[in-house]
């Protein structure tokens, strides 16, 4: 009789335990990947900002040769300015910084058509110097990514569905490149009155 007992005081004991054990376990699993998630944005973030303090030279640069493409440069300007101060979610920052991106090219497709801005030493190392920041930039999204689906998916399998959501644990999003981005710029250097 009193090992009845003993095994009936322990079997719920011991469940409870391993209940609590992998409670601990989730927790703490699911805080690093979130600080991991955290840290891979910082990455994202420090190159944007690098990037957005080559956008002012490059833009000046251009300046000097292309004078009559302002309303390129002045929407390149904008857009640096909006993605720059945005307080916007990871989707809407990522939409923003696609269209810069777009029209970054545009500025360097300019360049075709300036062979002395072409030739120019300045622009050139600028325009290494963004390709360089964007290739750092593509590296740092791959690593966003790549912590955002492993933390998703440990959140979202079963058991740990039920407890991420009890504490409050809640999915992250991508940051993707939309489908202009995607594509190759599209330039067109006739004037609107040889189109019509």
């Amino acid at each position: 009789m009193g090992l009845i007992l003993v095994a009936a005081l322990c079997i719920p004991a011991v469940l409870v335990l391993g209940l609590v054990v992998f409670g601990i376990g989730l927790y703490n699993g699911l805080v690093k990947l979130k600080v991991l998630v955290d840290e891979a944005w910082s990455g994202i973030d420090v190159q944007l900002k690098r990037r957005y303090d080559l956008i002012p030279n490059i833009v000046e640069t251009v300046k000097g040769y292309a004078k009559h493409e302002q309303d390129t440069l002045t929407k390149v300007v904008e857009l640096r300015n909006m993605a720059m101060n945005s307080n916007a979610g990871i989707e809407e920052q990522g939409k923003l910084e696609n269209q810069l991106t777009g029209a970054l090219k545009t500025i360097f497709a300019l360049a075709e058509n300036y062979p002395d801005l072409k030739a120019d030493q300045g622009f050139r190392d600028l325009q290494k110097s963004l390709t360089d920041i964007e290739s750092e930039i593509q590296g740092a999204r791959r690593y966003y990514n790549g912590t955002v689906r492993e933390y998703n998916t440990k959140i979202a399998v079963f058991p740990n569905n039920i407890f991420a959501g009890m504490l409050g644990f809640k999915a992250r999003e991508f940051f993707e490149a939309d489908e202009d981005e995607r594509e190759n710029v599209k330039v067109d250097f006739t004037s609107e009155e040889a189109k019509a």
